[in-house]
């Protein structure tokens, strides 16, 4: 389980303060593939990278009784001097993971080719996302955090990623974000819905989408 406890993140930008959690109290159980819905620039992804501890919230805490992954698309964890491969290696070693069992998966999985071993900061954002994506997929969280994953690549790799990431499900939780409502449909049975800066759980995906929905309405 994924406990947020009074949870407030706030910024400024251009001299305005945005904020994205005001004091949100909720819970995501385990084992639960939950669908975080919002309008875009709500705040999703840094409830994501707060829920991973990757981001700080301006107050408030985060609580798991699991090990939770990083942000799966975002990516921004990975040193951008650093190779695909090293990057993995360094990842590896964090989870406590075997090094050379991950960089085979993530190598065969990401498709990069010899960019495998060439530096981050020469990678496209969806070749990132691809890399992140077979990292994450190639440990083992009790909760995994998917940030518009899917969207990235071939018919071929969304077919593959939507196949490993459901196998995943099969024994773990996650915290998934996606604009395609039928995707979260299909991959989702909660859903969370963030808006100005509070967050409603629902137990069932097409509740949140509901709401979500009638949020975007003019």
């Amino acid at each position: 389980m994924i406990l947020l406890r009074n949870l407030t993140k706030s910024y400024h930008v251009n001299g305005t303060r945005k904020l994205v959690a005001d004091r949100i109290n909720a819970a995501f159980p385990g084992q639960v593939s939950v669908g975080l819905l919002g309008r875009n620039g709500a705040g999703k992804s840094t409830l994501l990278r707060m829920i991973a501890g990757t981001a700080d919230p301006t107050s408030g805490e985060v609580l798991s009784d699991g090990n939770v992954s990083f942000p799966v698309g975002f990516a921004g964890s990975f040193h951008p001097d650093m190779t695909g491969a090293q990057n993995t290696r360094f990842v590896a070693r964090i989870y406590g993971a075997n090094s050379d069992a991950l960089m085979d998966y993530v190598a065969d999985f990401a498709e990069l080719g010899p960019q495998f071993h060439a530096p981050i900061r020469s990678y496209s954002s969806g070749m990132r996302s691809r890399l992140a994506f077979g990292v994450s997929m190639g440990l083992t969280f009790d909760t995994y955090l998917i940030d518009e994953i899917t969207a990235v690549g071939d018919a071929a790799f969304k077919r593959k990623s939507k196949a490993v990431f459901a196998d995943r499900m099969s024994r773990a939780g996650a915290i998934f974000v996606s604009h395609s409502i039928g995707l979260l449909r299909e991959m989702c049975s909660a859903g969370a819905v963030l808006e100005k800066g509070q967050l409603i759980y629902f137990d069932d995906i097409n509740e949140a989408i509901e709401l979500h929905e009638y949020n975007m309405k003019p």
